[in-house]
């Protein structure tokens, strides 16, 4: 496990959305994954049960369901992004604590999501932290190709001026950190019981572990000696 830098050293954070910067347990994804499947099933004229399959099996070759029908079938991403992030909110409760403990912590805030902006900044306005993020990196500006591919990540960088040996990655699905940490960024990694967020948790590109993404920044902010993790 690597130390984690004086907070002060730290220039930028870099925040995953989804399942980070709210519990898993609110599960939104399962509004998110039965949306795909009811587009899938119109888009390419099938029953639910096969387009179920399809939004599977596109998600393990191509790393994202989206990825797989774009390249598989040449779909425009956008009619599809927005009709699977038309979901309810309410299981994601405000929380407060992340608002103040993201206060606390210093250096410049970002989010990198294979979701859309305003995906993002609706989740982010709901939770009341929007203010704390400088920007939102999308999976538009990723050109469409999903984290983990390295690409993406060495664009947010140049993008926004982040020295990789001065930021932190914050991410759900640990597979996501390896190019963060092959760039030289300190990562964290907020352990899931799925198997898409412990899928690739082995090896030295998680350098930090916790289920609570709050409590580990309430911890950290509050610890008057650097190195807790």
């Amino acid at each position: 496990m690597r130390s984690l830098p004086d907070l002060h050293a730290v220039d930028v954070w870099v925040f995953d959305l989804d399942n980070t910067l709210y519990p898993a347990r609110c599960n939104l994804f399962a509004q998110v994954s039965q949306r795909m499947g009811a587009f899938i099933a119109e888009f390419l004229a099938v029953e639910l049960d096969q387009a179920r399959a399809v939004q599977k099996d596109y998600f393990r070759r191509h790393g994202t369901t989206l990825r797989g029908l774009m390249v598989e079938h040449d779909m425009d991403p956008t009619p599809f992004l927005d009709y699977v992030h038309d979901i309810d909110l309410s299981p994601v409760p405000r929380d407060d604590r992340l608002d103040r403990a993201l206060a606390a912590l210093p250096g410049r805030k970002v989010i990198f999501t294979n979701g859309t902006t305003s995906h993002a900044r609706r989740i982010t306005d709901h939770l009341g932290v929007s203010h704390h993020f400088e920007a939102v990196y999308d999976i538009a500006e990723a050109g469409y190709v999903p984290k983990p591919e390295p690409g993406p990540y060495q664009d947010l960088a140049e993008r926004h001026d982040i020295e990789p040996g001065s930021a932190v990655m914050v991410e759900d699905m640990a597979r996501n950190l390896v190019p963060a940490a092959e760039m030289g960024m300190t990562t964290v990694w907020v352990r899931g019981d799925s198997e898409w967020s412990r899928a690739g948790h082995q090896g030295g590109h998680v350098h930090h572990v916790t289920d609570d993404l709050v409590d580990w920044l309430v911890e950290i902010t509050d610890e008057p000696t650097p190195g807790r993790g």
